[in-house]
């Protein structure tokens, strides 16, 4: 489940940094997010600009087909997910 919300809120919010979606999430998402790093799903395209350098994620062309979207404006909107 915790890679599932991860790969949720890379998806909504990309690109995004590990500690934003640590913050986001309230867990550290360290293992989640490496995870990510090496598989399909998602990808650390390049770095943000601040101390530190940490690398941005994002989604890949894979997950798309996985998820059956044709681009991400296709993901069902917050207020659709509420009402499920």
């Amino acid at each position: 489940m915790a890679s599932l919300e991860t790969l949720a809120i890379v998806a909504y919010r990309q690109p995004i940094t590990a500690p934003e979606i640590a913050e986001l999430r309230g867990v550290t998402s360290a293992s989640s997010s490496g995870r990510f790093s090496t598989g399909s799903s998602s990808r650390r395209p390049d770095v943000k600009p601040v101390v530190g350098t940490p690398f941005l994620y994002k989604t890949t062309k894979e997950f798309l087909v996985h998820f059956g979207l044709a681009d991400l404006s296709e993901l069902p909107k917050p207020e659709e997910l509420e009402a499920l």
